[in-house]
């Protein structure tokens, strides 16, 4: 009997696939079966990436694609398909940060941060989904951020948190839109997770976000990669538009 949690004989896509969370994901869809593409701005570390996983037996395809840009989006889509032969799942994971107060940020960082965090998550989800939606089945996974349900302190980030309470309604709209087409749509909200965008080791910061965390820890991302893999898989079949928090319990307290 095939275990529901496998993901052999599925594709994937998945943004921003080349560091930190988004390779996170990659391996742990490849680890599960699926067969992956990962996109991202860099050539050089999507190709570093793909030399990794060839070391662990999995066949990455790397897209090189700036998905701010809508033509970019298209040609990421096709080639995903072109090289997948279709995607049964999409990981929009790309997304960015600035860590300033409020009176500090600029018009120009609160585009950026909203340009690929929902802007680009909107139109690859547009994209693939209407690949999904004539081939009847699919399932999108968001990231999101217990940074869309609380607020960080002592580190600023008010574009960011608004951008990733943005990703998680946007979910729940394709979600209920969507249900009827046979895609699901989730999103995980992780919370502190070490990657080259959170400084979570930082000792001024650690009073507030270890100290005040039950689990007294921060994650590392393979942590995150099984709850994705989860709600991309058919043992999450009855499960759409909700969003999987996981924070070591931070947003409990």
């Amino acid at each position: 009997m095939t275990s529901p949690f496998s993901l052999e004989g599925k594709t994937a896509l998945v943004t921003g696939g080349n560091q930190g969370l988004g390779k996170a994901f990659a391996f742990g869809l490849a680890e599960a079966g699926a067969r992956v593409a990962i996109a991202g701005r860099s050539a050089e570390r999507n190709a570093a990436v793909v030399a990794e996983a060839r070391e662990a037996g999995f066949d990455f395809t790397p897209i090189t694609a700036d998905i701010t840009e809508g033509d970019q989006v298209d040609r990421m889509t096709a080639e995903a398909i072109s090289a997948l032969g279709r995607i049964d799942i999409l990981v929009n994971n790309a997304g960015t940060c600035y860590h300033n107060p409020s009176f500090s940020v600029t018009d120009q960082e609160w585009d950026n941060v909203f340009d690929l965090n929902v802007k680009a998550l909107w139109k690859a989800s547009i994209a693939v989904g209407a690949h999904m939606k004539e081939q009847g089945k699919g399932s999108i996974v968001n990231i999101g951020s217990m940074s869309g349900i609380i607020v960080n302190r002592p580190q600023w980030q008010p574009a960011y948190n608004a951008s990733k309470a943005a990703v998680h309604h946007l979910t729940k709209s394709l979600a209920v839109e969507w249900a009827e087409l046979g895609i699901r749509v989730n999103a995980v909200a992780p919370g502190y997770v070490k990657t080259e965008m959170a400084p979570v080791d930082r000792e001024d910061f650690k009073r507030y976000w270890i100290d005040d965390a039950p689990q007294q820890r921060f994650a590392m991302p393979e942590e995150i990669a099984p709850s994705v893999v989860f709600l991309a898989s058919d043992a999450a079949s009855f499960i759409t538009g909700s969003i999987l928090v996981a924070d070591g319990g931070y947003t409990a307290v």
